[in-house]
C-alpha cells in the first residue's frame, strides 16, 4: 500500500491525460493515440518507446471501448470485416519498419491532408444529413491507416474515421467499428513491439495511460451513441483539423 501511494502522484497526470484522450476517442475515433504519444515524447521518451508505451496501453482501453461499443451497437460487423485483416497486416509492417524508416518527412504532407478532411467534415455538419452511404474504398484505407498508427503512434482513427465520414458513411457505427477494429490492431502492434523492444514497452507513463483510457472507455461509446450525427462530424472535424495543424507546426520546427 505504501508503495501504491508513493507512485500516485506520478501516476495522476497521465491518469488524467489517458482518461481525457480515450473519451475523446471512444466518442469521435480518434486523438488517443495522438494526444498519448505527444506527452510521451514530450517527457523525452524516444519515438519506438512511445509509441511502443501508447499501444501497450491502447490495447487495454481498445479492448474497454471495443466491448462497450459492441453492447451499444455502434459495430457495422460488415465495415468490421474489410477493415480488421487489412488493419492488422499494415499495423505489423510499420511496427517491423519503424526502426529503418524516416516518417518525417511525408508527416507534414498527411497532416496537411487531414486538415482539409477535418474543415470538410465542419462545413458538412452544418448540412443536413439526408441519407448515409457504404463506403467503398474500405481495404486500402485500413491498410494504410495501421502502418501509419504504427510508425507515428497514432493515426489509424484521424486517417480511417476521417476518410470513412467523408464517404458518407454513417457517423455513429464508423466510429464504433473503427475503435472495435483497434483493439485488434493495437494488440498486433503491441506483441510486434514487444518482440523487438521486450518489456521496456511498459513504463509508468504507460500504467497511467492505461488506467484512465480504462475507466473513460464506457464513457465515449455512450458518447458516440446518443450525441446527433451532425454534432458528431462538427467535433469529428473541429478535433482532426486542431490534432493535425498541432502537427504540422511541429513538423516544421514552429513549436516545440
Amino acid at each position: 500500500m505504501d508503495l501504491v501511494w508513493e507512485y500516485l502522484p506520478l501516476l495522476l497526470p497521465f491518469i488524467a491525460i489517458g482518461f481525457a484522450a480515450q473519451l475523446i476517442d471512444g466518442a469521435l475515433g480518434m486523438a488517443y493515440g495522438v494526444i498519448s504519444t505527444t506527452l510521451l515524447l514530450a517527457i523525452g521518451l524516444p519515438p519506438k518507446a512511445a509509441s511502443a508505451g501508447t499501444h501497450a496501453a491502447e490495447t487495454f482501453t481498445t479492448a474497454v471501448s471495443g466491448i462497450s461499443h459492441i453492447m451499444h451497437r455502434n459495430v457495422d460487423w460488415k465495415l468490421f470485416s474489410k477493415l480488421a485483416i487489412p488493419g492488422i497486416i499494415g499495423g505489423i509492417a510499420g511496427a517491423h519498419l519503424l526502426s529503418n524508416v524516416d516518417s518525417s518527412a511525408v508527416k507534414p504532407y498527411v497532416q496537411s491532408y487531414l486538415t482539409f478532411i477535418g474543415l470538410w467534415l465542419i462545413w458538412r455538419s452544418t448540412h443536413k444529413i439526408e441519407r448515409t452511404e457504404n463506403p467503398r474504398i474500405v481495404a486500402p484505407l485500413g491498410l494504410f491507416g495501421g502502418f501509419l498508427d504504427a510508425t507515428g503512434g497514432g493515426g489509424w482513427g484521424p486517417v480511417v474515421t476521417s476518410n470513412l465520414l467523408l464517404q458518407g458513411s454513417n457517423p455513429r457505427t464508423t466510429i464504433g467499428t473503427v475503435n472495435t477494429v483497434e483493439f485488434l490492431l493495437t494488440l498486433s502492434i503491441s506483441i510486434t513491439f514487444l518482440i523487438h523492444l521486450g518489456w521496456e514497452t511498459f513504463t509508468l507513463a504507460t500504467g497511467g495511460l492505461l488506467i484512465g483510457g480504462v475507466v473513460a472507455a464506457p464513457l465515449g461509446a455512450m458518447l458516440a451513441k446518443h450525441i446527433p450525427a451532425n454534432r458528431l462530424l462538427l467535433m469529428v472535424g473541429i478535433v482532426l483539423s486542431l490534432t493535425s495543424l498541432y502537427g504540422i507546426a511541429k513538423s516544421l520546427g514552429l513549436i516545440g
